[in-house]
Parts: structure tokens; C-alpha cells; sequence
């Protein structure tokens, strides 16, 4: 009687894609946590929750970059751009730690020091202002670390929750077609018809100054940009062969649409909301600058710009100044890496 060998068993194969891909959703979940309960004002482990932030944004950068950091990181401009944005992140993420003051404590602040020169002292000499002083006796630099917080907290929430309804209502829009898809898209092209700063400011005088007011601004002007986006892309895709392998299969469209469909459609979307980001900030400096922006109690560049605005022609330009070149570089850095994400992620462009 013959006796066959048991099939050996299959190989461990290892997917690093799919690490990281799993690397990637659980970075997701941990950021948008952590930055829930710090705008929630958790006050059990801020710095924990911090460091959670900063590790898991970059993870997320890992795993977008998975197999692609070689073409990210073709010449130096992608170097500097990643360092400098790196830095200014982690400085806007240890505000509170890095400050040497915290300049909206009025514990903290002396009116004799009041607009003071870079590099002057205190009266008693205990503190240095490396970037001087504004009128109030705020320290300069620690104002620029709070401010940076500011503008990016408040930009990067404003971002994530208008894709979240831009891709929405864009996929349903290319899924429904008819004139549904008509409908949708001709609200849009009506909100991209008026300059972004316009509807802002109509919000902005409609709503009242306040964070969340902001915030909610910002949003209603942007999620158009990524309904018209993630329409554009979603057309494309459904006219391809594996979305009719699906149908033909019988799948239900909430599947195709979750497991086929939207997965295509992240690459522009990472691309568009990066750019976005820069975007964002300029914008919520400009209402900034202009009074309708942040409370003076939260400011960011935007406001730490105009606060100084008045003494430039006095001869006194570090109030002004050196938050504007915070503000230029964080925008020049997110903008840069936008551009080189683009074109790692869309092999079709060539420079």
C-alpha cells in the first residue's frame, strides 16, 4: 500500500504593502484621536498625546511614501522642503514646551518690556528675547511657535473635514450621473465662481470671530475644490474595465464604490489636500490680518502680523517681520512638497 507525503505547506509569504498599509490606517486613527482630545482640551498626558501626534503623522508619511521615497527625494529642493516642514511641525507641536514663554499668560508679561529690540533681556535679566518684543512685552519667538500651532491646527481640521464632504458628494455625483450629477456640479461651479477670500469674508461678518467660526468658514469654501477633483477622477475610473468586472459580478454599489472606486480616487486627493493645506493658511491669515480672523486670545500668524503692522514705518520691523517669514516658510515648504508629492504619486507628468 503506497502512501502518499502530506502537502508541504504554503510558504509565509510576507506583503510589505499591505504592513504598511495597515501601518498607515492605524496612524490615521491614532492623528485624528490625538487631535480630537487636544483641541478637546484633554488636560490627562498632553505631551503623550503629542508624541502620539507627531509619530503618527509620520507613519503616515511612510506609508504614503512606501516604495516611492526614492523619487520623492530626487534632488536637494525635496530635502530641504521635507526638513523644514518637518522642524516647523515639531516646533508647532511643542509650542508649549520650546516657548521659553507663554506669551497670553499675563503672569508672563511686563509692559516695561514692551517692544523691545532681538536680542534685548528683561530688566532683571532673566529671559532673553532672541526676536525682541511687541507692545504688550510678548515675547516674539514664543508668539510665532503659538501662532504656527494655530494656523496649522486650524487648517489641517478645516482640510480633512472638507475632502470628507467633497469626496462624498464627488463620487456620488460621477456614480448617479443624470441630473443629480448636474445639480451638484453646477452648486459647485456657483461657489468656485467668487474668489475664495470674498465668501470667507461674508462668512466670517455672517458668523462672528471664534475659532470654530473659522473653522467652519474655511470649510464651506473649500470642499468644492474636492467635489470637482474626486468627480473628475471617479469618471475616469468607472469607465474602466475592473469597475464592469465588478457589476458583471453582481457586487453591491456600496462595495464598488468603498473597495474599488474611492481607493483610486486618494492619490489626486493627497496631492489636491496638501496644496490645500498652504492654501488654508494663507487664507486664515488673511482674515487674520484683517480682524475677522482667530480671537486675540488664540492668534496666529495672521494676527501676530497685523498687531505689528502699525510700528513698521517707526523703524520697529521685528513685530511684523519675523512673523511673516513663519508664515512664508511653513507656505513655501507645504507648497513644495505638495509639488514633489504630485509628481511622485502621478507617474503620467512628466517636469
Amino acid at each position: 500500500m503506497s502512501m502518499t507525503a502530506p502537502p508541504a505547506p504554503a510558504p509565509i509569504t510576507n506583503d510589505p504593502g499591505r504592513a504598511w498599509r495597515i501601518a498607515g490606517q492605524l496612524a490615521g486613527i491614532a492623528v485624528l484621536g490625538s487631535l480630537a482630545l487636544l483641541l478637546g482640551g484633554v488636560d490627562v498626558g498632553v505631551f503623550a498625546l503629542r508624541v502620539v501626534l507627531l509619530v503618527g503623522l509620520v507613519v503616515l508619511a511612510a506609508a504614503l511614501l512606501q516604495g516611492k521615497a526614492r523619487k520623492f527625494f530626487s534632488g536637494p529642493a525635496a530635502y530641504m522642503a521635507t526638513f523644514s516642514l518637518f522642524v516647523l511641525v515639531v516646533l508647532a507641536i511643542f509650542a508649549t514646551e520650546i516657548s521659553p514663554q507663554n506669551p497670553y499668560d499675563l503672569r508672563q508679561l511686563s509692559i516695561m518690556d514692551g517692544r523691545l529690540e532681538p536680542g534685548s533681556t528683561t530688566f532683571d535679566g532673566s529671559m532673553t528675547f532672541h526676536l525682541g518684543t511687541d507692545e504688550q512685552g510678548r515675547d516674539i519667538l514664543s508668539g510665532i511657535l503659538y501662532g504656527l500651532r494655530v494656523s496649522l491646527s486650524v487648517s489641517i481640521i478645516a482640510t480633512l473635514v472638507a475632502m470628507l464632504i467633497g469626496v462624498v458628494v464627488g463620487i456620488y455625483a460621477a456614480w448617479a450621473g443624470g441630473r443629480i450629477e448636474a445639480v451638484l456640479m453646477r452648486i459647485v461651479d456657483f461657489q468656485l465662481s467668487f474668489p475664495s477670500i470674498l465668501v470667507a469674508l461674508m462668512l466670517m461678518a455672517a458668523f462672528g470671530r471664534g475659532l470654530d467660526k473659522i473653522v467652519i468658514a474655511l470649510i464651506i469654501v473649500q470642499w468644492a475644490y474636492y467635489a470637482r477633483t474626486v468627480r473628475g477622477t471617479a469618471l475616469s475610473e468607472t469607465r474602466k474595465e475592473y469597475i464592469d468586472a465588478a457589476r458583471g459580478l453582481g457586487l453591491p454599489s456600496w462595495r464598488i464604490i468603498f473597495r474599488h472606486l474611492l481607493p483610486n480616487c486618494i492619490p489626486p486627493l493627497i496631492v489636491i489636500s496638501t496644496v490645500q493645506v498652504a492654501n488654508t493658511i494663507v487664507l486664515e491669515s488673511s482674515l487674520s490680518f484683517l480682524g475677522v480672523g482667530v480671537p486675540i486670545t488664540q492668534p496666529s500668524l495672521g494676527l501676530l502680523i497685523a498687531n505689528g503692522y502699525g510700528y513698521m514705518l517707526s523703524g520697529q520691523y521685528w513685530m511684523s517681520m519675523y512673523p511673516g517669514l513663519a508664515l512664508l516658510a511653513i507656505v513655501a515648504s507645504i507648497n513644495m512638497v505638495g509639488d514633489r508629492l504630485r509628481d511622485t504619486l502621478n507617474p503620467r507628468l512628466t517636469r
